[in-house]
């Protein structure tokens, strides 16, 4: 029997927290039946969609657009605040479910998470699921979807299949049937740019995908063709890791890479793309960072890292993206990379710092102009707009 993956992740997770809490203050309306959003606030109608219900989201309504817009597509929503306390306390809860059923469990985020389940039956793997679906739902009040794959990659896209509170396979026999049917888009590290590149050579199904040959994507699209050539078939070798915390100690995030990476760009384009969602988990949950860490390990399995006390705890998207490119440039000495990480630590909640009146208008301009990259990269593709002076280590001539 071969080793299986489960992928667990919590059905309009924020959502969900905002309904359970709800309902221990005693109300007795229920977000999730309701066209309603978790996000901003909700008296000033600033900030981002953080997740809709369903009701919400057959209006239009996106995660990560202003809530300006999503007002005017759904007039009757209704906005709450979110519970960053009860996220942390629900997404413990979970974890501890699920180390129940298995010690080798990787937090992927603050709502989903790999479990390595060991050599189980196809039959055994989906009652297992069914046991852990229900003592979620029995013992917390929310519900998950999962997905069972022999790995990462088919374990995830199963759990995206149909939601929400379904269990889903993706086995070797059944790529052909519910994989390569899905629009090229849904497939795993394919974002929007992406997608319509490959739209404009004519490949619009994840089918369309494995049927090109290796060498052409390789030609068209380098190194990213080759992963793209083995996850439309199903392939993925990438082990479920013990890691990933979200404690008010720190919150880190990593990227184990699909090729060794050695120009310099291609090096802080990696760590832009793990900078903005740990920048967004900071801010959901309301914590500043006193100090900043970029670690890498090389091909040859090196280690190194590099680390920045700051003077005073920020959330400032600016900030922290100046402080880890500029790590990331003294730590590494041009060696090829097979991992890099960035890493969040000595947190505080946000409520306790003190801002003078210059220093508060000066972050609100940079917090607002912040919102609108993340908007315009959740809508557009995380390459619509970039940095300036994203890499510190390159000198124009």
């Amino acid at each position: 029997m071969t080793s299986l993956i489960f992928h667990v992740d919590v059905n309009s997770a924020y959502l969900s927290w905002n309904a359970i809490w709800e309902k221990e203050q005693g109300l007795t309306r229920d977000l999730r039946q309701i066209p309603s959003a978790v996000g901003g606030d909700p008296k000033s109608r600033r900030g981002i969609v953080l997740a809709k219900s369903p009701s919400a989201k057959a209006c239009g309504v996106q995660t990560g657009e202003s809530l300006y817009t999503a007002l005017k597509k759904c007039p009757g929503l209704l906005i709450v605040p979110p519970q960053r306390d009860i996220y942390r306390r629900e997404s413990a809860a979970l974890v501890e479910i699920l180390l129940r059923y298995s010690p080798i469990l990787e937090r992927a985020s603050i709502d989903e998470c790999y479990l390595d389940m060991g050599s189980l039956t196809k039959k055994q793997a989906v009652a297992l699921a069914q046991t852990i679906s229900a003592d979620v739902r029995t013992s917390r009040g929310f519900t998950v979807n999962i997905g069972i794959g022999e790995n990462k990659l088919c374990a995830k896209m199963a759990s995206d299949f149909e939601k929400p509170n379904r269990i889903h396979t993706l086995f070797p026999d059944e790529i052909k049937k519910k994989l390569h049917p899905l629009p090229v888009s849904r497939l795993l590290m394919v974002g929007p740019v992406l997608s319509r590149e490959l739209h404009n050579i004519n490949i619009q199904t994840v089918g369309d995908l494995a049927a090109c040959d290796a060498s052409f994507l390789r030609q068209r699209f380098g190194k990213m063709g080759d992963l793209l050539y083995r996850y439309a078939r199903g392939l993925d070798d990438a082990p479920v890791v013990v890691e990933g915390t979200m404690d008010a100690k720190g919150m880190s995030h990593s990227m184990t890479l699909p090729e060794d990476v050695q120009d310099p760009q291609k090096a802080h384009r990696v760590l832009d793309t793990l900078l903005l969602p740990l920048h967004r988990r900071l801010l959901c949950e309301a914590f500043l960072t006193g100090c900043v860490n970029v670690h890498y390990t090389t091909s040859a399995f090196v280690s190194g890292s590099h680390q920045k006390m700051l003077p005073h705890p920020t959330d400032s998207w600016e900030e922290l993206h100046r402080i880890a490119h500029t790590l990331l440039t003294q730590a590494w000495r041009g060696v090829p990379l097979r991992k890099i990480g960035v890493c969040f630590s000595h947190l505080t909640t946000n409520e306790v710092q003190q801002l003078g009146l210059s220093d508060w208008q000066a972050s609100l301009k940079k917090d607002r102009a912040q919102l609108t990259v993340e908007t315009l990269k959740k809508r557009f593709g995380k390459e619509i707009i970039t940095q300036g002076d994203s890499f510190p280590s390159i000198r124009r001539q």
